[in-house]
């Protein structure tokens, strides 16, 4: 189901998957933002707390047809599971915003 997905998006789910803050960030451009159900958020405190230090995970469930939107099962060690889902902005191949929050 992932390889419908935006390259970008791919890579930062990719990332996100693997821990790997190095290549979360590389896929972002330097302006990029972000909102955790519809709160705008610090992108680096937020990544931090909500994706490595918790060891995120995310399996996808579907994706929308612009290939930049989907639903997935969210489990990190804070939170637990949830359904959310995810819209991403994409510029010039790199992430450029995202929206999250529960479906």
């Amino acid at each position: 189901m992932t390889a419908q997905l935006d390259p970008a998006v791919q890579e930062f789910v990719d990332a996100l998957n693997a821990n790997d803050a190095d290549r979360l960030f590389a896929v972002l451009t330097e302006d990029a933002s972000m909102s955790d159900d519809g709160v705008e958020r610090d992108l680096s405190q937020w990544t931090d707390s909500e994706i490595f230090r918790s060891n995120a995970r995310m399996a996808i469930e579907s994706v929308g047809p612009t290939s930049t939107e989907l639903v997935a099962d969210y489990t990190n060690s804070r939170w637990g599971s949830m359904r959310t889902t995810w819209r991403f902005t994409v510029r010039d191949g790199r992430i450029s915003r995202f929206e999250t929050g529960q479906a």
